[in-house]
């Protein structure tokens, strides 16, 4: 599994806000509630680039 996250790309809150377009309280929202899985470092989050792909197309409508 240590594997899988080496080759990934984590990103910040910011930078998931910015790549989403909503703001950071709701990026914030999505991990608390599970939606978002998210990896704690210090005191802050960081979200692999792959997790919010997967979210966006579980959420994706015609």
């Amino acid at each position: 599994m240590a594997q899988s996250f080496s080759n990934s790309r984590f990103l910040t809150v910011q930078e998931v806000a910015d790549l989403v377009r909503v703001s950071t309280m709701t990026v914030y929202r999505l991990i608390k509630a599970g939606d978002l899985p998210a990896v704690r470092v210090g005191r802050s989050f960081r979200v692999r680039e792959q997790d919010v792909d997967v979210y966006l197309a579980g959420r994706y409508t015609s």
